[in-house]
């Protein structure tokens, strides 16, 4: 399941239409909510009083009229039954102005959506010409970039090429983990869409390293340049985004200790958590997702899928320090090992 979101405006309907139509996606289903935007379209979509429509190319159109949780699992039944199409993916567009971490909740908090749904991850758009404002005005715009794994940037055959290198400057200063592009009219390459999370346990290394996109030296201290400029405006200076490595593995007792003291006592703020952790005696490396006070089932890998030996965990939070989170992490720590010894 791939969460497309972005601010009022920033092209999402446009993006999908654009998607839909490539050959690969002939078994996607799409999730749209009927307060967006605007429709998909008449090209793709003809009038229907049902709740699921066939769209032109073969793909499933369903709108979501009750709450999400219903909708996944009524169409987890119709394809079971094989009364709609096989379908293979699944986008929920969500509306200009929503928080996208409450769906990533709903896979979290229903046992029978997790087993049969896999988060792919969150695709944030950007609008290229109006975002700066947005950004500076709206915590919502903030959001949506601060827990995304994509951000694409579009409307940029109308935005000069000074306005969107400081805003991909500053989306990067927000949230260096967030792979970026560009989308000309919706024109983007599907892959940048579906191939984001772990497909499988049989992941490998290079696979799990564009999903946690390890930050490179220039942005180690990007924290500390965001909080330093005098162009950061105070929704941007609450974000803050970092990779914490470990080079010893855990336990489950001291992982789970340390996300549970975490979540209790700063949940509403750790706005997204993934990670490739290292766990004693798991016959390969743990991934991990969560975000604010939940967090996914997590998902032990094929041995042989990673070979760096470190855990490594990326934390997007808000007003929560690095060092404070190292410090959790490193009590906790100290204290799984008094109880050994």
């Amino acid at each position: 399941m791939t969460v497309i979101t972005g601010f009022l405006g920033s092209g999402k309907t446009t993006l999908l239409r654009r998607l839909l139509r490539h050959p690969g996606m002939d078994r996607a289903a799409v999730i749209i909510n009927e307060f967006g935007d605007v429709a998909l379209d008449h090209e793709l979509v003809e009038a229907s009083s049902e709740q699921m429509t066939l769209l032109s190319n073969g793909c499933l159109c369903c709108t979501l009229r009750t709450d999400l949780q219903e909708t996944l699992r009524e169409l987890f039944i119709k394809r079971r039954a094989g009364e709609v199409i096989d379908f293979d993916r699944v986008f929920v567009e969500t509306t200009g102005l929503a928080d996208p971490i409450p769906v990533l909740h709903t896979l979290q908090t229903d046992g029978l959506l997790g087993a049969q749904y896999r988060l792919n991850g969150i695709v944030t758009l950007i609008d290229a010409v109006n975002s700066m404002g947005q950004l500076d005005t709206m915590p919502e715009a903030v959001k949506q970039a601060a827990v995304a794994d994509r951000m694409v940037i579009t409307k940029t055959d109308i935005a000069d090429n000074e306005t969107i290198a400081r805003l991909q400057d500053r989306l990067r200063a927000m949230n260096p983990f967030a792979c970026q592009t560009m989308a000309v009219e919706g024109d983007l390459d599907p892959a940048l869409l579906t191939d984001i999370g772990p497909r499988s346990v049989m992941a490998r290394t290079e696979e799990l390293g564009r999903w946690l996109n390890p930050i490179g030296p220039e942005f180690r201290h990007a924290e500390k340049r965001q909080e330093n400029s005098p162009s950061t405006r105070s929704h941007d200076a609450a974000i803050r985004s970092f990779c914490l490595w470990f080079d010893k593995p855990f336990t489950w007792d001291t992982l789970n200790a340390a996300l549970a003291a975490l979540t209790s006592l700063r949940g509403p703020d750790l706005l997204r958590v993934k990670g490739i952790v290292h766990v004693v005696d798991e016959r390969g490396p743990v991934v991990l997702q969560g975000a604010q006070h939940m967090f996914h089932p997590p998902v032990t890998l094929e041995g042989d899928r990673d070979t760096d030996p470190r855990s490594r965990i990326v934390f997007i939070v808000r007003n929560i320090t690095r060092e404070s989170i190292e410090a959790l992490f490193a009590a906790v720590g100290a204290l799984g090992n008094t109880k050994r010894t």
